[in-house]
């Protein structure tokens, strides 16, 4: 049962994102690109690491008027939102986060389920703060106890994060302690629909 439900899930996924016309329902649906367009404002300089399809990337650039810079490793997501037509404001590259090395100097990082698919997490944090010059980290990662059936498939032993491709679903007090570690502040925290959704800076 539970095996036919995690296959189930992938599905819902693909219809989904057909039923909204290449884009996931959970985009227009969660609200989530609120939490981070509301805490950018239009001078700043914004780089989203992990952009995919660039969807987060092109709501914060049309809707703060940031200049926002959006790195994926995958150009198969990148042409997709090369195709959709890019928005002035708004660049998108092939890097990979762990070697990116930026041209000039970002105001805020953005990590939009992205931390939980990296095995060095601290270490990429700090990557990016040393080499784009952000004080800022606008970050959402997925929670372990999102889901009752989470904590049985871990008890069963069976595949239990939220993706075959995540490193850990978030505890309480992980995310703060990965920040820490890395020389970050966690100055707000959300728990929203099984995700935290968090701002970092970098301590004065």
């Amino acid at each position: 049962m539970l095996g036919l439900d995690a296959f189930l899930r992938v599905q819902l996924d693909r219809v989904a994102t057909a039923y909204d016309g290449g884009e996931h329902a959970k985009h227009r649906l969660m609200g989530y690109h609120d939490f981070f367009v509301e805490r950018i404002d239009a001078a700043e300089r914004v780089l989203d690491v992990g952009c995919g399809k660039a969807e987060l990337a092109r709501d914060i650039a049309e809707r703060s008027g940031a200049r926002v810079t959006g790195i994926d490793f995958d150009e198969g997501y990148l042409a997709h939102a090369r195709r959709r037509g890019l928005p002035e404001r708004l660049d998108v590259e092939l890097a990979d986060a762990l070697d990116y090395r930026p041209q000039e100097p970002f105001d805020v990082v953005v990590l939009s389920d992205v931390l939980e698919h990296i095995e060095q997490r601290p270490a990429l944090l700090r990557a990016l703060r040393d080499r784009t010059g952000a004080r800022r980290f606008l970050i959402r990662v997925p929670v372990f106890e999102r889901d009752w059936t989470v904590p049985l498939r871990k008890e069963l032993g069976l595949p239990y994060f939220g993706d075959l491709t995540h490193f850990t679903d978030y505890v309480p007090g992980q995310l703060e302690e990965e920040l820490r570690v890395a020389g970050l502040e966690l100055v707000d925290q959300q728990l929203r629909s099984g995700e935290i959704w968090a701002e970092a800076r970098v301590p004065e």
